[in-house]
């Protein structure tokens, strides 16, 4: 039956071919807008860290006196001081903890006559790379004896490896980082989550590569250059080990919802004894944020984005009310043809289902359409310089959302017109053929 219905609805469309191609046209440019911008989104919206993502937690104190300054508004942004940061590793409540924070430094290349080269990446403590399985293509982190000693060792990312030494292991090799020498233990297999969650998440959450880490008691030893986030407030005291600046970000790893319960407990504890040394003024309110409600909580998809998206979803209804129109006014031109059909027998279901393949044939048709569309939308949407946009690819669940967004969309837009369609009296229309 269903291919009688099909054979039928292509009969139909070769007689109508304007208004068809206006109907596929109309379909493919709203499937196109609205999936150009829901695979954007869904790319910037995905877990960074599936399967683990659950178990990370940032934890949030506010060190902050009662009365900051404007500028101080927005912390503390899940940033801890390093007197606190120190203190909460010291502890090791949790089953991982890790401080960290970004840094940039010259590298000098092994090759001759090659001149030195910046490079950003993250100086980290050693649970680092197990709490976020880090994957190593090969060696290993270090260990937190080594953060102890201020070992000066560096795990690079296949990408700086390569740059570095070719095809070869840098395992065991020496890298010269801001005129110091650092032996490499680790080449870790391209690592690079999107967003870049652990990191600081401003505008350039999304495209961040990290190409070495290096151990944060060694950086802050060795005075390596900083970036990211750095407020302060009062007299900032001794710069970054002033428990009076915040910059350092912090993960824990909680394996059950006890233990995060249990972490939120100490967080609350810790503030209260910081209290009776004359810190943390404010009530107690310690925060903890799983992954996914941390970067929730940072609003690390744009707003800007959002409004497209919502625009694009609009225009994809406007699309859809005007396909709604053209095929009532092309199953009401088919009355006759209905009415006969009814007086041979033919049940108000058969009528449906017959108008409802054909909605379906034009859905198929302008989700194809769309699919180009979406396609050089995505292009385009790579060619701009925000970090998000060479996240802008169709992978196969965007490509399967679109044929059935199209196909879903179009069988809608057909229901009241062949709803209309079907109670159409076939003795009125028959009298006047």
């Amino acid at each position: 039956m269903f291919n009688y219905y099909a054979a039928i609805a292509l009969r139909s469309l070769r007689l109508t071919k304007g208004l068809t191609a206006l109907m596929i046209l109309v379909i493919g440019l709203g499937i196109g807008a609205s999936m150009t911008m829901i695979t954007v989104f869904h790319a910037m919206s995905g877990d960074p860290l599936p399967g683990r993502s659950a178990t990370l937690y940032v934890p949030v104190i506010d060190a902050r006196p009662l009365a900051t300054s404007k500028d101080g508004a927005s912390l503390p942004g899940g940033n801890l001081t390093w007197p606190d940061a120190q203190a909460l590793l010291r502890a090791a409540r949790a089953d991982g903890q890790a401080a960290m924070t970004g840094g940039s430094v010259p590298v000098r290349s092994t090759r001759a006559g090659e001149s030195p080269f910046y490079e950003t990446g993250h100086y980290v403590t050693a649970d680092f790379f197990r709490m976020f399985d880090v994957p190593f293509r090969a060696g290993v982190g270090w260990s937190a004896q080594d953060d102890e000693q201020r070992a000066r060792v560096v795990v690079l990312n296949h990408g700086l490896n390569r740059k570095l030494f070719g095809d070869a292991s840098g395992i065991g090799r020496t890298v010269r980082m801001k005129n110091t020498d650092f032996r490499v233990i680790g080449v870790v297999d391209d690592w690079h989550p999107q967003p870049t969650f652990y990191a600081q998440l401003d505008n350039r959450a999304f495209g961040r590569s990290d190409e070495f880490f290096l151990p944060l008691q060694t950086a802050m030893e060795l005075g390596l250059d900083f970036n990211g986030r750095f407020s302060c407030w009062g007299d900032g005291g001794d710069g970054r080990t002033s428990d009076h600046c915040s910059w350092l970000q912090f993960w824990v790893q909680l394996d059950s919802p006890a233990k995060a319960r249990a972490y939120r407990d100490f967080l609350a504890d810790y503030w209260r004894e910081q209290q009776a040394h004359g810190r943390f003024p404010r009530p107690v309110n310690p925060g903890l944020y799983d992954l996914m409600g941390w970067l929730a909580n940072q609003h690390v998809i744009p707003e800007d984005l959002r409004l497209q998206l919502s625009l694009s979803l609009g225009f994809l209804a406007v699309c859809m009310l005007n396909v709604v129109g053209l095929l009532l006014a092309r199953f009401l031109r088919r009355a006759g043809e209905i009415s006969v059909r009814r007086a041979l027998g033919a049940r108000r279901r058969d009528i449906f289902l017959q108008l409802g393949v054909e909605a379906s044939v034009i859905g198929v048709a302008g989700g194809v359409l769309g699919l180009v569309l979406a396609c050089a939308g995505l292009w385009s949407v790579r060619q701009r310089p925000d970090g998000y946009a060479q996240l802008a690819h169709l992978d196969l669940s965007m490509l399967l959302g679109t044929f059935v967004l199209a196909v879903i969309a179009s069988v809608l837009a057909g229901l009241l017109p062949a709803w209309r369609a079907c109670h159409i009296t076939p003795a009125l229309q028959l009298k006047t053929q």
